[in-house]
């Protein structure tokens, strides 16, 4: 028989509450799969909405955007007491096939967690699983005074 966690385990991390919020968010239909300190996993459906690129792809800006969204899911829960969102600074994107499908798939991983500045890649995969595109990213953190 399995032990039930206490209830605020279950509850989601409060960062989620403000994710979900965001409309552009909702917009595109993202869907957290996972999201822990240093790893996320999001996903899309695509369809008239992302469309746009090559060979009825995911448009291009709407892929960078997505690299921004899972990076944050991976960054945030690394935050430490004080610590404050500071904001994206340098974002790069290589485009390696179209993204089609009916679902693409972003991985991010944080590769290094400075005192101020946070470095990550993400992978994005079409529904077959093959990489679309590779994003990286470098993160502002506001330390605490």
């Amino acid at each position: 028989m399995s032990e039930e966690k206490p209830e605020a385990e279950n509850e989601p991390p409060p960062w989620r509450a403000i994710f979900d919020a965001f409309p552009y968010h909702q917009y595109l239909g993202v869907e957290i799969l996972e999201a822990r300190p240093g790893h996320a996993r999001i996903a899309i459906p695509t369809g008239p909405k992302v469309d746009g690129g090559v060979a009825g792809s995911v448009h291009g800006g709407i892929l960078a955007s997505l690299v921004d969204i899972a990076m944050l899911e991976a960054v945030i829960p690394t935050l430490g007491e004080g610590d404050q969102p500071g904001g994206t600074i340098d974002l790069g994107i290589t485009y390696l096939r179209p993204a089609t499908g009916s679902r693409i798939t972003l991985e991010a991983d944080v590769v290094r967690r400075g005192r101020e500045i946070v470095s990550t890649e993400v992978s994005i995969r079409d529904d077959q699983n093959r990489l679309c595109a590779r994003g990286r990213v470098l993160y502002k953190v506001r330390r605490a005074a």
